[in-house]
């Protein structure tokens, strides 16, 4: 196991640590989902960007998943990587 990974394994004994770190799971989904489909379609982040018409740092903001993406700026990487969006309102599950 690597020491990141030990360390994380570790950190999740923390109940601090464990609710801000499921605060950002929905980030993390959006990144990975971003780079997925771009790898899928085979492209760099410079050709998404081109496709966008906007630069390639912007498209490695977005799939950072730092900052949450207008519906418009998903919807044209999307375009870009030959896939749709789909916007789903799910239930919370409460205590």
């Amino acid at each position: 196991m690597t020491e990141v990974r030990k360390l994380i394994k570790a950190w999740k004994k923390d109940a601090e640590f464990q609710e801000k770190y499921e605060a950002l799971d929905g980030e993390f989904t959006r990144a990975r989902q971003l780079i997925a489909a771009r790898t899928r379609a085979g492209l760099t982040q410079a050709q998404v960007a081109k496709k966008m018409k906007t630069t390639q740092p912007a498209v490695a903001r977005l799939e950072s998943g730092k900052r949450m993406p207008s519906y418009q700026t998903l919807q044209k990487y999307a375009q870009a990587v030959g896939c749709g969006v789909r916007l789903e309102l799910v239930p919370i599950e409460g205590p």
